[in-house]
């Protein structure tokens, strides 16, 4: 071998490699801990939406709350009681004449019962069969479900529903969620 040939020896060549060995099991020490903080963040983020798609749908239906096409709706157009919300609105003026709210499904429920959150539509009570879950048990156990009336002073009252949760199953994460809604029709 000549002089003016350069390259890598034997002996650099395995003590490169060692190097680099020992480097990449210590990162792979640290993969599962990656792994596992990825896997966190992804189920908080699942739990956050989970929770915000239940708020907002809620709350659309506090907005509408005492709707009447044309006049004042007979009956109370908002039932609150603890753990539930019974909402009414007439988009077809059967609950002007006072027809049931059953026949027209123009009242909509939504309860917590066993850690689900559930709704029925043409509810008449917070008791009773028939109702459907929003939530899944296995997935998300609600914990708390509540819907505030706010009266502000010359102006309409503000709706705040809270709902507060965690994820079912191995997840630890928790979640309380609020939004407020103007209710210009009550």
């Amino acid at each position: 071998m000549s002089l003016t040939e350069r390259g890598f020896s034997l002996a650099e060549t395995l003590i490169a490699i060692a190097i680099s060995s020992v480097l990449l099991l210590g990162s792979a020490r640290y993969l599962p801990a990656l792994q596992r903080g990825a896997l966190q963040q992804y189920r908080a983020q699942m739990l956050a939406e989970e929770v915000w798609q239940r708020v907002y749908v809620i709350s659309r239906h506090l907005q509408r709350a005492g709707y009447c096409a044309s006049r004042r709706c007979a009956g109370n157009p908002l039932h609150l009681a603890p753990g539930c919300a019974l909402i009414r609105w007439d988009t077809r003026l059967t609950l002007a004449r006072g027809e049931k709210a059953v026949a027209n499904a123009d009242v909509t429920g939504f309860r917590l019962r066993d850690g689900a959150l559930e709704t029925l539509r043409g509810a008449e009570s917070c008791a009773g069969k028939g109702w459907e879950r929003m939530t899944d048990p296995d997935a998300l156990i609600v914990e708390a479900f509540t819907v505030s009336r706010h009266e502000i002073p010359g102006s309409a009252p503000l709706l705040t529903v809270t709902l507060a949760a965690r994820s079912g199953g191995e997840g630890r994460e928790a979640l309380r969620a609020s939004f407020s809604v103007t209710a210009y029709n009550l």
